[in-house]
């Protein structure tokens, strides 16, 4: 018998990769959808992109017999829905970030252990063909141990298409809590280390000069358990045009004392220099997972091992550390343990 699930918020775009994988699946079957923004459900409801059943979330709790609650909605609600759906011992899954404060995380936590209920993320790069490839090659030792790390997840900023409540106070809660979560889950499972400490975080308003309490740049120095330094950079800085298109997409280079690796989420392959080697080596890309995400979730709420590692406990977790890392920026802090 599938499980139910049903859907509380859809204010971004991501959510419907989760809706539409949860419309295909056998396991699942979607009960209700709830969106209460006027604006936003009146555009799904003329686009067709998600069949809506309700505007209250708390009625649709008391009105749908679910077993799973999914949220897409703006960033800094995301914890208040998980939290009352864990309150009525319901499965939970959203969109990353879960939430964006340390008090909701705790309290998510807390309910997930009493009540024996599993927290699923749209954590995707783990199931990318370029990043489960450059786990290969790190696992099977092909440059050694891990000394040095840079990323470079800039996205394009897209003022004026981009949602509107990106730019209103009080709604998005930091871009490196947004854009940077996807490295701080995925490094620890490509290289085996974890993370030790937040040398510094900055954030700051570069591109979005309009909205000057939106800090679209976001950058962090950090450092793993084996002392490997870890340079990122989350900023909206990336072209509009090519976007998520470009080649710089999540450009990610791991230095190792036996040599170098290098890919990026857009690249046709993954770049391997060894120490011995006189010219790079293009190495194939593993297969993609496709909704490896979801995949994950249901094997952990079925008690079944997930692949990649990916359970309730790493998505509490990442969620935890990027939060921190969000917190050094915020509060200008340095040299803070994660």
């Amino acid at each position: 018998m599938p499980l139910k699930i049903a859907f509380a918020g859809f204010r971004h775009g991501h959510i419907f990769d989760l809706y539409n994988l949860a419309a295909t699946a056998d396991e699942l079957e979607i009960v209700a959808a709830c969106e209460g923004h006027d604006e936003t459900r009146a555009q799904i409801q003329a686009k067709g992109t998600a069949d809506i059943t309700h505007d209250r979330f708390e009625r649709m709790l008391d009105e749908v017999d679910c077993d799973i609650v999914a949220t897409g909605t703006y960033f800094t609600r995301r914890g208040q829905v998980l939290i009352k759906a864990l309150e009525r011992g319901k499965h939970v899954i959203g969109d990353k970030p879960l939430c964006t404060g340390i008090d909701q995380l705790d309290r998510i936590e807390e309910l997930a252990r009493e009540k024996s209920l599993k927290v699923g993320c749209m954590l995707d790069m783990r199931n990318s063909s370029q990043f489960i490839g450059a786990r290969d090659l790190i696992q099977a030792g092909r440059i050694g141990e891990i000394h040095a790390i840079s990323f470079g997840g800039q996205h394009p900023l897209m003022l004026g298409s981009r949602a509107d409540w990106y730019f209103e106070e009080g709604k998005h809660g930091g871009t490196i809590t947004d854009i940077g979560i996807h490295a701080i889950d995925a490094l620890p499972w490509i290289t085996g280390l974890q993370w030790k400490k937040i040398n510094a975080a900055r954030c700051w308003n570069a591109f979005a000069a309009e909205f000057p309490h939106f800090e679209d740049a976001g950058q962090m120095m950090l450092e793993m358990d084996n002392g490997c330094g870890v340079l990122g950079d989350v900023s909206y800085f990336a072209p509009d045009k090519a976007g998520y298109s470009m080649p710089y997409y999540w450009r990610t280079t791991f230095w190792g004392r036996d040599g170098v690796i290098e890919t990026a989420s857009t690249a046709k392959d993954i770049q391997l220099l060894g120490k011995d080697d006189e010219a790079v080596q293009s190495v194939a890309l593993s297969p993609a997972q496709r909704g490896g995400y979801l995949r994950c979730f249901l094997d952990d709420i079925a008690g079944r091992t997930p692949a990649n590692d990916f359970n309730t406990a790493a998505v509490l977790r990442s969620t935890r550390n990027v939060i921190r890392i969000q917190q050094a920026a915020d509060r200008n802090e340095r040299e803070v343990d994660f």
